[in-house]
Order: structure tokens, then sequence, then C-alpha cells
């Protein structure tokens, strides 16, 4: 195991913060937070995310199917990522009081099971939107 001293934490989380694949979806939901604030339906920041992505023109799927394999088969259980930009990240949404790691680990499960390697968990029911987004790479 790595330990990473300071320096190198923040220059690894600097970094991250410019991931082309995820930065311009961050700065979309960004915008969203910025306008709308805390407070509503998970629905609402979907849509209005999905409208900021179309403005900036990204491309990205609703609502994607997510069937699990089992014993050769892909069986519909009923999951759907919410948002899928640019055929490459996966978005799971939240408006809740706080991100658990039990919604960290849906994100991560998401990602294997569709054979995408990054996610952004975002949380919009938060004061500063960045404390609400957690990146995930496999």
């Amino acid at each position: 195991m790595q330990i990473l001293t300071t320096e190198a934490q923040r220059h690894r989380e600097s970094e991250n913060e410019r991931d082309p694949r995820t930065a311009p979806i961050i700065g979309a939901s960004i915008e969203v937070h910025r306008h709308l604030g805390p407070g509503l339906l998970e629905s609402a920041y979907e849509e209005c995310l999905c409208h900021e992505l179309h403005l900036r023109g990204l491309s990205f799927e609703r609502q994607v199917d997510l069937p699990v394999p089992y014993k050769g088969l892909l069986l519909g259980c009923g999951y759907r990522m919410d948002l899928v930009v640019e055929h490459e990240v996966v978005l799971e949404l939240k408006a809740i009081e706080s991100i658990l790691p039990v919604h960290e680990a849906q994100l991560l499960t998401y990602l294997k099971l569709s054979g995408k390697h990054v996610g952004l968990l975002i949380n919009f029911n938060t004061p500063l939107l960045t404390r609400g987004i957690k990146r995930i790479v496999l």
C-alpha cells in the first residue's frame, strides 16, 4: 500500500479535478446547483442537468437499464443508471442529507456491471455542490 504525502495528495486531487471526462460534467452540475440551490427533488436536478449537458454539447442517455449478469443470463432486475454521459461516465444523482457508503457502493456496482470506468456521485442537497461530489475511477 502506498502512502502519499500531503503535497502528493494535493497534486493527485488537483489532477482528478481536471479530468477531461468529468470536468465538463462537474461544471454543468455546478451551474444547475447555482441556479436552483439545494432542497428540490432529484428528478428536478436530473431534468435541469440534462438540459445543461445538452447546452454544452455533451451526449447523454437517461435512466439507462442495467441488467444483472447471472449464470450466463442478463436479468432485468430493475436497476437503472441515472445518466451516462459521452458513453463513458456514469452519473448517480442524489438529493439527500448526506452521501453514505451504500451510495458509493451503488455507483461502484453500476460501474462494474456496465463495464464503465468512471463515475460521479452527485448530491445536490448541499450548500456547496463541490462538497457533494464523489468521483470513482476503476
